[in-house]
């Protein structure tokens, strides 16, 4: 195959943005996309290699294998050695677990799957797993599995044929791409099927240039370099991905391919030595940014600073040299004295071997929590961790699982079940009204409380979300469900907690899990948003405009019910995940250690600012204080986390949360006297009306 220096210019268009979007520099807020880029460009460059092989009579299942193993093997086998003495020194044991079987799963090229199924609503930060890349290799080889067979199978029908079968499937797969960000999100991101299209772009782009390649052309290429720019700078978490939206980077690396022939302008540009150098060491480079990245969050209290992400994506860079220099080269050139002909394929299984069985030792074991003190029962290093422990009443009423056995479909949920209840008390909303439960323990004592939820579905009558964390089509049925529930079972007070900005701005990480809302299909058009529920997605401010007009209405709906009606806003989210910061104190003697003081200094410094949460969720507090009247009342509790401009999630006795923006148990328990009185002052004032 003629080497096509553009392509590797192409290469680094696609893994500089992925790098920098990784160090969270905001102007590359489309970064992610490089990743779609690389898989046209693989699907492109091995269906070449194929056919090739094919038209010369050559195919081999067995030399293809040996290539893609010299090609992929060795440099990722030393990034992973690399990570082990860092996770070992630096990983909690929950930490070190997950990274065990993230090792396992790398090695068997289905680390997609597993980072798929750790994808759910209460999973590890995205942004603390050293290997969550290596989900893109693993698409990779799935379709490597697959493509070589299935092209030798087809070739003997002709070319036609062949084309024609790629084009099918890649249209299938992008229709169940478009199907799979409104109702599996995380599937959709991750599994090789909704990805498998992109892929595909790359092979029919092999098939045009070997057959009946076309002349080069200055605007075509231009624009296919316009499209991925576009991409990079203008997509963002809340782009629903991969979706159509794709079409821009995978359809712009697919004209670059075909029409940025020597000569074209666009072919010149990313021929300059700089971006062809850099194509070069893309693949180590892509290898090399995410560990270096996780294990600075991993290690840092607080979200490490833009400089010195800056400047391990330098380093990634310098690391990605010198693997490529000393160790993809070599293993790429062709057999080693020492390793010669497919004996690359023997020792790649035993190398993944060892990896495998380090994998489980530490996944079985754990994660090796003998590596630390263990903290003796009762004493302050316990009693820390402690209070990183979640609430568990209402577990069997949890859709999905939490708990081993709990039912599919969420239910209503007696919590508090005194005798002769003076009021009968419903909570409804997502995992933050879960959350809360605890705090309603004093008010049990005399009031009959049961909750009605589901994760990441907000208490709205009428309103549809995007990304829900069961999937779409789920959450307005529900909210109908619990309406009735209300209207039938005779309630003093319904209370609605829901981590209400979450529906607005998209706060989760990765792009496959932001949510926002529409009306369903069948609310009026004055109900709908101003894009109209375009393919995709609505917009921000059409998403607000919807919870600015739903909210009232939901809450007019309980109210006519004859019901007193409670609206709970959100607690504040931090910026670090306190978990994180607690276990280092304990495991790794950070911030001085556990002694109170120094303890209280490191939650001061890695706590949110009252001016970063207000405006990320002042709309909706502001939406929500405007509700309160007439039996409709609206409580927040934020003041109680705040001290000198900064919302803080612990004190010198533990952790308010389990996650960033979830209450412990202990946090729960911190908010129950005000929550107490408050319900309380809400009976009195209502026994006076």
């Amino acid at each position: 195959m003629k080497y096509r220096s553009e392509i590797d210019g192409l290469r680094a268009v696609a893994v500089l943005p992925v790098i920098l979007f990784h160090a969270g520099v905001s102007v590359f807020s489309g970064g992610f996309v490089g990743v779609d880029i690389f898989f046209v460009i693989s699907g492109y460059l091995i269906t070449t290699i194929l056919i090739a092989d094919l038209e010369r009579g050559q195919f081999s299942i067995l030399t293809f294998y040996e290539r893609r193993a010299r090609r992929i093997c060795p440099a990722l086998f030393l990034v992973m050695a690399a990570c082990l003495p860092f996770a070992w020194a630096w990983m909690g044991p929950l930490e070190l677990r997950d990274f065990g079987r993230s090792i396992v799963s790398v090695v068997f090229f289905v680390s997609n799957f597993v980072f798929w199924r750790e994808d759910g609503y209460f999973s590890a930060p995205a942004e603390l797993k050293p290997l969550l890349h290596t989900w893109s290799l693993a698409v990779e080889e799935q379709y490597y599995l697959f493509a070589p067979v299935c092209l030798f199978l087809l070739w003997r029908f002709g070319k036609k044929a062949l084309f024609w079968a790629t084009v099918a499937t890649a249209l299938a797969s992008l229709a169940l791409t478009e199907w799979g960000w409104r109702h599996a999100p995380s599937a959709n991101f991750y599994l090789t099927p909704f990805r498998v299209w992109e892929l595909l772009a790359g092979s029919l782009c092999a098939m045009r240039m070997t057959w009946r390649a076309p002349r080069g052309n200055d605007a075509l290429g231009a624009a296919g370099l316009a499209l991925i720019l576009f991409a990079i700078f203008r997509f963002d978490g809340k782009t629903p991905f991969p979706s159509l939206y794709a079409l821009a980077p995978v359809g712009g690396a697919a004209l670059i391919i075909l029409y940025a022939r020597q000569g074209t302008w666009t072919a010149r540009l990313l021929s300059l030595p700089p971006l062809v150098g850099i194509g070069l060491i893309s693949y180590s480079a892509y290898l090399w940014h995410q560990p270096l990245f996780a294990f600075a969050r991993i290690r840092a209290l607080a979200a490490p600073p833009e400089a010195l992400l800056l400047g391990l994506a330098a380093l990634s860079l310098v690391l990605a040299y010198l693997s490529w220099r000393f160790v993809e080269q070599p293993f790429r050139r062709g057999p080693l004295p020492w390793l010669p002909g497919r004996r690359v394929l023997v020792a790649s299984c035993a190398v993944g071997t060892v990896f495998v069985a380090l994998g489980l030792y530490g996944s079985l074991t754990g994660g090796l929590p003998e590596r630390f003190p263990i903290p003796a029962p009762g004493s302050r290093e316990a009693m820390l961790l402690d209070t990183l422990k979640g609430n568990e009443l209402g577990q069997d009423c949890w859709p999905d699982g939490l708990k081993p056995g709990a039912p599919r479909k969420a239910i209503l949920c007696p919590i508090f079940t005194p005798e002769n209840p003076r009021r009968r008390i419903l909570v409804i909303g997502d995992s933050h009204a879960h959350i809360l439960l605890p705090a309603f323990a004093q008010i049990g004592r005399t009031d009959a409380v049961s909750w009605m939820g589901l994760a990441s579905c907000p208490p709205f009558l009428g309103v549809t979300v995007r990304g829900a964390a069961f999937g779409a089509g789920v959450c307005e049925p529900f909210a109908r469900q619990q309406y009735e529930t209300v209207k039938a079972g005779g309630y003093d007070m319904v209370v609605l907690v829901s981590a209400w900005s979450y529906y607005l701005n998209s706060l989760s990480e990765g792009p496959p899990d932001s949510a926002s809302m529409l009306p369903p299909d069948s609310a009026p058009p004055e109900a709908r948003p101003p894009d109209g529920g375009a393919p995709g997605g609505p917009t921000l401010a059409g998403s607000k405009a919807v919870f600015a007009r739903f909210i009232p209405r939901t809450v007019r709906a309980y109210a006519d019910l004859g019901v007193t009606v409670v609206l709970i806003d959100q607690v504040p989210e931090q910026p670090a995940f306190p978990q994180k910061v607690l276990r280092q104190a304990v495991y790794l003697g950070r911030s001085g250690g556990v002694s109170p003081e120094q303890f209280e200094q490191a939650v001061r410094e890695t706590s949110q600012s009252v001016a970063a949460d207000t405006a990320a969720h002042g709309f909706a507090s502001a939406v929500l204080s405007r509700l309160a009247g007439a039996n409709v009342w609206v409580l927040s509790f934020k003041d109680l986390f705040q001290q000198n401009g900064v919302y803080l999630w612990g004190d010198r006795n533990g952790s308010y949360y389990f996650d960033n923006n979830h209450l412990s148990l202990y946090g729960a328990r911190f908010v129950e006297t005000s929550l107490t009185a408050a319900l309380t002052r809400i009976e009195q004032a209502t026994a006076r009306n």
